[in-house]
């Protein structure tokens, strides 16, 4: 070795069964390298990097660096731009294996002693790498560099390898910081300041537009925004970042701007609450589209006129951060102010007003990531999470939509149990749901491990919803937990228009062509809601969701009636961790044997199942009915005919779920045979995954629930990397819609809401229904929901009964609003939100 302080630098001597040490050495004799399978051995993904391409190639903004390693060493690599989609759909993750099908050496011939290895071809090969839980510490392994760059920095250090480019950015969002640019804390100071010559913020704007020299200031921050990256292709600023903070005095607030390189030198360590001493500033006029945060409850007087300006050149600005102990009662400063809203008096509350809430998390859905459709430059996507909280003042949660707030260690860790403050939320009311917050860009969001020291511990609500806490049992409140899963909210509302009125709380209206793009376009965790009209054809009940990777567990295909009732499980009280873990793998079975199972038990329960099914297809004549007695008297009829003949139960039965095989529950309309072979295309990618269903939260799971709900990591680490037991999905229907043109058709899940404790549950409109296909497709629920807290048997209807009542489907126009997220690699989710009939459908 030439280099033995970096363990390596150059080829020679390298270990011959390295497998990224032969294709570097094989690189040095031709441009261009095909390894064939006989050569190529999979390596393990451990860092997967996103920052600003140089150009725009095709229509990616962005550029990927990818460490991989064979065991023996690191290689940091560029990703060839026209394997980007790998990257959008996450199938080339971290703590995955490729194999490198093709490579090049790629030298930067503007900086001397610059080159790296370009993966120009690969194959995806296992999700979790067995090659990484052979090696005790990834990182202690040498980076491998070619003779004659052993000084190359980008190599080595947190940098992009096309070295215009100084930093990286977070994988799926532009907010958050990314990287070892970002200083986690810079010290304050116990620097006796001069503060005899310091001038108020209420002179600052007399100030504007006249040669001055100005006067150093010392304020406090009140309020802190989200980083703003707003970096372009032409822009030639090394770090385009910027940040937002309302600073007051004794005198009033103005908003304070902390540009370019500033941003990862200060960001991290400007908090609400720090003092800070300014000098050598620049004032310039506000920018009125900005919003701003809330700040009445401060009383104090707000000069929006200007804002102060903090640079890293030209000129330079010089920044004091002041120990809280050296800061004197006579400097005048406020005191920062919060206005808690407990859940109680949320309804009273105006809608767009803003509030701090503190609460007990009950329920974290899973990370994903919405469009920014308003961005000017290069695409990018927003992040969020649906949080639920209680505070003791209701039998209701907050219903919380945080985004990405700039931090993502705060983001990433929020679980069921820890005690979560968010500041600056903004309330939404909307028609059918309960209100809801939603997270503004001067949201800030703490949880427990993140209080001590804010200035919200003495606010007496946080004090109150502290002792409130102090009477709760865990063991209680973990039974009413979950995490991850489908969850969206607010629930459509009971017309559906196409009104610009309503384009804010309405999914957009698609063509079923336009559905196809829809979903090859999602990237990784992206949501959308879209809606689309047509016919349903077909029903069917599966047994169980989809496995990872879009791979069907083995589904129930012969399963007697009284099998399937076994299938639903009792939920009068949350399963043990036990019990979710035989019904996995009861629902995994084989056909096989879950049809002989069910073969045994068949003759007993036979005529039970068909007299349920009889008075469930009695339950759908009545509606036609005239009179009550009418009625009674035909559904005594159908109970006696299921005494005295079988065979025309039978003939009653296929004619309800048009399908000769009594022991699969499906329902088809009459034209969907012929209708099936017109069809143009038929959409089958979605459906139910395991990742659609959430689990109830363990504290001994904790940091796999975590790891699952958050987004795929930027680098691989061991912790988290273990199989949980899959929450508990008794089943689901499987809706074929056909377009409106009867030329594609779509598969979309319909997963309803059964019991009272499901996150789903919590704003659905109380009103009961009849539990026809229709009106469960409708609400979003089965009637009465179950209450966990009960013994009382349950009055759901068994799948047979609701499929019973498909018919009233056929030839119906309806209104599908479908949920679609992509979950990774194949997997993608479309379910159905709500449908619609034609009359529930406004023109205007």
């Amino acid at each position: 070795m030439e280099d033995s302080a970096s363990c390596s630098s150059t080829v020679d001597g390298l270990p011959r069964e390295s497998f990224l040490a032969r294709t570097l050495a094989r690189l040095s004799s031709t441009q261009c390298l095909n390894v064939s399978a006989e050569g190529a051995a999979p390596v393990a993904v451990v860092a997967l990097q996103r920052y600003l391409s140089e150009k725009s190639e095709g229509l990616d903004s962005y550029s990927y660096d990818v460490t991989v390693t064979d065991g023996v060493w690191r290689a940091k690599c560029l990703v060839h731009p026209s394997l980007n989609g790998l990257v959008h759909s996450n199938s080339l993750r971290t703590g995955g294996d490729i194999d490198i099908t093709q490579c090049s050496f790629v030298y930067d011939e503007r900086v001397l002693g610059h080159g790296y290895i370009c993966v120009e071809k690969l194959r995806c090969g296992a999700e979790r790498s067995a090659l990484l839980s052979r090696v005790k510490d990834v990182g202690a392994l040498p980076m491998l560099v070619r003779r004659g760059m052993e000084c190359s920095a980008a190599l080595r250090s947190d940098a992009p390898l096309q070295v215009s480019r100084k930093h990286y950015l977070s994988l799926w969002n532009n907010d958050d910081p990314e990287g070892d640019i970002w200083t986690s804390g810079c010290s304050s100071s116990d620097t006796v300041l001069d503060v005899s010559k310091i001038t108020l913020l209420c002179s600052l704007e007399s100030c504007f537009r006249k040669t001055w020299k100005p006067l150093p200031l010392l304020v406090k921050i009140i309020h802190k925004s989200r980083l703003r990256y707003y970096g372009k292709f032409e822009l030639k600023i090394d770090y385009p970042y910027q940040a937002y903070f309302e600073v007051a005095d004794q005198s009033g607030t103005m908003s304070l701007v902390l540009w370019n390189e500033l941003c990862p030198e200060f960001y991290q360590s400007l908090s609400v609450g720090t003092v800070l001493y300014i000098q050598n500033y620049t004032l310039k006029q506000s920018y009125s589209n900005r919003s701003h945060p809330q700040m009445d409850h401060h009383r104090m007087k707000s000069f929006n006129s200007v804002e102060i300006c903090l640079n890293p050149r030209n000129p330079i600005s010089f920044l004091t951060l002041v120990s809280p102990k050296t800061v004197l009662p006579q400097w005048g400063l406020p005191e920062v102010c919060y206005q808690f809203t407990t859940r109680s008096e949320l309804e009273n509350v105006s809608h767009n007003s803003a509030c701090d809430v503190i609460g007990l998390v009950t329920f974290v859905g899973r990370v994903e990531r919405v469009k920014n459709k308003g961005n000017k430059g290069p695409e990018k996507y927003w992040t969020y999470r649906w949080i639920h909280a209680v505070d003791g003042t209701s039998d209701l949660p907050f219903v919380l939509e945080v985004f990405s707030t700039s931090q993502p260690e705060v983001f990433s860790r929020i679980c069921p149990m820890t005690y979560l403050v968010c500041t600056q939320m903004r309330v939404r009311h909307v028609e059918g749901s309960l209100p809801y917050l939603t997270s503004s860009c001067e949201t800030e969001t703490f949880i427990t491990g993140y209080h001590k020291g804010q200035p919200y511990v003495s606010d007496p609500g946080v004090k109150r919803f502290i002792q409130w806490t102090k009477t709760l049992k865990d063991n209680v409140v973990l039974q009413k937990t979950a995490v991850g899963g489908h969850y969206c909210y607010p629930r459509p509302p009971q017309a559906f228009s196409q009104s610009i009125a309503d384009a804010l709380t309405q999914a957009p209206l698609v063509a079923a062509a336009d559905l196809k793009k829809e979903l090859e376009t999602l990237h990784y965790r992206e949501h959308k809601k879209v809606a689309i009209q047509g016919q349903i054809t077909a029903v069917r009940y599966m047994k169980s969701p989809k496995t990872s990777r879009g791979t069907e567990e083995k589904e129930v295909q012969d399963v007697s009636t009284d099998a399937c009732e076994h299938a639903v499980p009792d939920t009068h009280k949350h399963p043990s961790t036990a019990e979710q873990t035989s019904v996995a793998s009861s629902t995994s079975a084989s056909p096989e044997r879950i049809s002989a199972s069910g073969r045994k038990r068949r003759n007993p329960t036979r005529k039970a199942t068909k007299s349920s099914l009889n008075r469930v297809s009695a339950m759908a004549k009545r509606r036609h009915n005239d009179t009550e007695e009418g009625q009674e008297q035909e559904e005594e009829e159908e109970e006696e005919r299921d005494s005295g003949s079988e065979e025309a139960q039978d003939v009653e039965r296929r004619q309800q779920l048009q399908n000769q095989d009594s022991d699969v529950m499906s329902w088809e309309s009459s034209s969907w045979l012929k209708q099936r072979q017109e069809v143009s295309e038929h959409l089958v990618r979605g459906g139910l995954h395991r990742a659609s269903v959430s689990r109830r939260f363990t504290f001994d799971e904790k940091n796999v629930l975590l790891q699952q709900s958050n987004l795929q990591p930027t680098r691989w680490t061991a912790e988290g990397n273990a199989d949980i037991t899959p929450g508990v999905c008794p089943g689901y229907y499987q809706v074929t819609i056909l377009g409106i043109n009867k030329q594609i058709a779509v598969d979309a899940a319909y997963l309803p809401v059964v019991r009272s404790d499901e996150p789903g549950a919590v704003g659905l409109p109380q009103d009961p229904h009849d539990n026809t296909m229709l009106s469960c497709l409708s609400s979003g629920f089965l009637c009465p929901l179950r209450d966990t807290g009960s013994n009382g048997e349950s009055t759901l209807p068994e799948p047979e009964e609701v499929l019973a009542t498909a018919p009233e489907l056929e030839d119906t126009h309806v209104v599908c609003v479908l949920d679609l997220c992509h979950l990774g690699g194949d997997e993608m989710e479309v379910l159905i939100n709500k449908v619609y009939r034609v009359t529930e459908v406004s023109l205007n």
